[in-house]
């Protein structure tokens, strides 16, 4: 530790026999050479009694008590020179960083930059949080062993007043800051695995292999893997399974080469036939592959992103069976992409060398190499310039070895990929700036980074929360690994968004718990109006579930409020499939899947399913969504209790609030099956206001098997789709 820093406590310095003539006039004290830190037991005026961690529990949570003095390490603190007040190696803190009178004081992870954490002993006796300015304070004045703390206001009272002394002075617990004070090596936790050159190829696959032998049929578990290779050149074969992220960690995606493959295949499928419908959850990120053969493949359904992607030959996107995906961005593909099943697809600022294969919605957004438009015949609906985008922030290694997360520069007008002519624009932030959260982290020690300034890192795993995460400072990343998730308990809402500048929240999948919650994430209050045009939140690859893994419930999985956020590929899921008693009707409820009420929103590549409701509500003025897949729920139990209301047959998959003047959409298709009751209609898919500026074009509806009927495309508008005719296009609506 240096000796130069401060020290908030000027009796602790007195007791280790500094000199009056150190001691600054505000009671801090500046240090000399004869310590950094202090030991010893913090004694109450009050009653004599010492401040102890109860039952020399180190727990996240634990309320230290007072009890009668006593030689031992549950009454000896460490004064450091940081300003936390260490016990056991964790730090006396205000629980969720709370200012109030009252305030639970409890132990908990040392954080170097949690205000809530900082303590100054001060000459008068007083022991203050320096984020309140409130003192120790013993709980209702009780002088028994046992007594709880509590923050309250500074009042002069005994049972505020402190004395410190009388221990050892063992050397100090070092705090953390969320990573290693090395930022060469940070702490990413036991489910990250990062590859560098210099282990030998056997190493890697077989850590490869484990992770995918596991995770290949785990659709449902709670297990999560990021696999993470340095720059540099490797000869292995990455089989990507069930919530397992392959990605480089170089600052561009030809800085790691992978001979072999990453790829997704269908062969898991139990009968045998390459059905890819369910490979959902997996992620291959910023990598050069040459694959062997001069074929790979990403034979996926939805939720699969395959972003900053150099594929030296050609890629397949499924694998014999159907397949129903899914996305591509920022990315390049030396030959021919084979889209084969594909239902539908999107492509967004990227360089193909060619496309092959058509279904019934194939979308390309900014991307050179594109096929030209000609819905329905093929039905491709290509899309020049993307008009304002945002790429995704990613984990990376500098040339010094210290990991950074690149933050992209918003772009406009633009089209190929970010990064083929250079370095992609934009900014890092080095890992000392992001609160890692691993394995144990609850509500309150995200939110008290949060409250410090700190961006986060969810490292993968499966967290849950009794409070909301809440964003409050603009442009902070939010950025999960190994699709890292968030579950509400208690029927919280997950994660907020204030009503501010940039925020970035990326490769997060919020599961709603069994407790009903009225809105899984929630960006800007009710009735938010700042204009954010030149800096928008964005939400990259975030993705929501309802039920399927549990018997999740959620009235709103995500409601937009603040204007101008651009959405970059979301599912948004209410399961049709899962674990035994995780779906069914009046099990996995959930009314709306999207509902945005801020005006100039951006969705690329929105997927939303089987809500019980309207599917997508769109309020705000200005929207645009280029590409939209929808599934109408399966589970209809009959046409009387499925209505919006005035004789309506049902919700429509997309609604546009009566009073928007302006809203467009491009590359639309929803489609039914109603496996429960075959007699149920649907009247239209797509409900909008007959206006000059509301424009839908290249629609597509499918009565999947003809099981099930879809009465109209848009309003009273476009052909029926049943079991005689399955599929209806249509160019331009309403």
């Amino acid at each position: 530790m240096s000796r130069s820093k401060n020290i908030r406590w000027r009796t602790a310095l007195l007791a280790l026999g500094v000199t009056a003539a150190a001691v600054g006039t505000t009671g801090a004290v500046t240090m000399t050479a004869a310590s950094a830190a202090s030991s010893g037991r913090l004694t109450s005026a009050a009653n004599g009694k010492c401040l102890d961690v109860t039952d020399g529990s180190t727990a996240n949570g634990n309320q230290p008590q007072m009890w009668s003095c006593a030689t031992g390490p549950n009454q000896t603190w460490t004064l450091a020179d940081n300003g936390s007040v260490q016990g056991l190696g964790k730090c006396l803190d205000v629980a969720n960083g709370s200012t109030a009178d009252g305030a639970v004081v409890h132990i908990w992870t040392c954080y170097d930059s949690v205000a809530s954490q900082k303590w100054q002993l001060t000459s008068a006796g007083d022991l203050v949080n320096t984020a309140s300015g409130k003192c120790l304070d013993i709980k209702d004045n009780n002088l028994a062993d046992g007594a709880k703390l509590q923050l309250w206001s500074c009042a002069g009272t005994a049972n505020q007043k402190w004395t410190f002394g009388g221990g050892s002075t063992p050397t100090p617990t070092p705090t953390t800051t969320g990573v290693p004070n090395n930022p060469n090596n940070p702490d990413l936790g036991p489910n990250v695995s990062v590859f560098d050159p210099s282990m030998t190829q056997a190493t890697i696959q077989n850590r490869l292999n484990t992770v995918f032998n596991q995770q290949v049929t785990n659709q449902f578990g709670n297990q999560r893997y990021a696999l993470l290779f340095k720059p540099g050149t490797y000869n292995v074969n990455a089989n990507v399974g069930f919530f397992t992220q392959v990605a480089g960690l170089g600052i561009s995606p030809d800085s790691v080469v992978i001979n072999g493959a990453v790829h997704a295949e269908a062969d898991w499928w139990p009968d045998g036939s390459q059905n890819a419908t369910q490979n959902f959850w997996r992620s291959a990120e910023n990598l050069s592959v040459t694959p062997t053969g001069g074929l790979d493949r990403w034979a996926v359904s939805q939720a699969a992103p395959y972003r900053r992607m150099h594929v030296r030959g050609n890629l397949a996107l499924s694998d014999g069976g159907w397949s129903s995906g899914g996305w591509i961005s920022d990315s390049k593909i030396d030959g021919q992409i084979q889209s084969g099943s594909q239902q539908q697809w999107i492509t967004r600022n990227s360089a193909i060398g060619s496309w092959s294969g058509s279904n019934w919605n194939q979308v390309f957004v900014g991307t050179s190499g594109a096929p030209a438009n000609s819905f329905p015949s093929p039905p491709y609906t290509t899309v020049g310039t993307t008009p304002v985008v945002r790429e995704k922030p990613f984990l990376y290694v500098d040339s010094t070895g210290a990991y950074q997360v690149f933050v992209p520069a918003l772009r406009t007008n633009s089209s190929g990929n970010s990064w083929q002519s250079g370095t992609t624009a934009g900014s890092s932030l080095p890992i000392n700036q992001f609160h890692i959260v691993k394995a144990g982290a609850t509500a309150a020690s995200i939110n008290a980074a949060l409250s410090a300034g700190q961006n986060l890192l969810f490292t993968p795993g499966v967290y849950h929360v009794n409070d909301t995460i809440r964003i409050t400072r603009a442009n902070t990343v939010v950025l999960g690994l190994g699709l890292a998730t968030i579950v509400p308990d208690n029927g919280v809402t997950a994660m907020s968004v204030a009503d501010v500048d940039g925020v970035k929240v990326a490769g997060i999948l919020f599961d709603a718990g069994t407790t009903n919650s009225q809105v899984l994430m929630e960006v800007g209050p009710s009735g938010s109006t700042a204009d954010h045009a030149a800096n928008p939140t964005s939400l990259h690859d975030v993705f929501f579930r309802v039920g399927g893994a549990i018997a999740g419930k959620a009235t709103v999985s995500l409601r937009v409020n603040s204007n101008n956020v651009i959405g970059d590929h979301m599912w948004i899921w209410r399961a049709d499939h899962g674990n035994g008693g995780t779906v069914g009707w009046n099990i996995n409820t959930g009314a709306n899947g999207l509902v945005v009420n801020g005006n100039n929103v951006t969705m690329y590549g929105l997927f939303v399913e089987h809500y019980q409701q309207y599917q997508t509500i769109w309020n705000g003025n200005g929207g645009h969504t280029y590409f939209y897949q929808n599934e109408i729920p399966y589970d209809v139990p009959n046409q009387a209790s499925w209505s919006s209301g005035g004789g309506a047959q049902g919700w429509a998959a997309y609604k546009v609030g009566a009073s928007v003047t302006s809203h467009e959409a491009w590359g639309l298709g929803s489609y039914c099956y109603f496996s429960t009751n075959p007699s149920v209609v649907l009247g239209h898919s797509f409900e909008v206001p007959v206006t000059p500026n509301v424009k839908f074009h290249n629609m597509v509806t499918v009565s999947l098997g003809g099981t099930g009927t879809i009465a109209r495309v848009i309003n009273n508008t476009g052909a029926t789709v049943n079991s005689g005719n399955q599929v209806a296009f249509l160019v331009n609506g309403p």
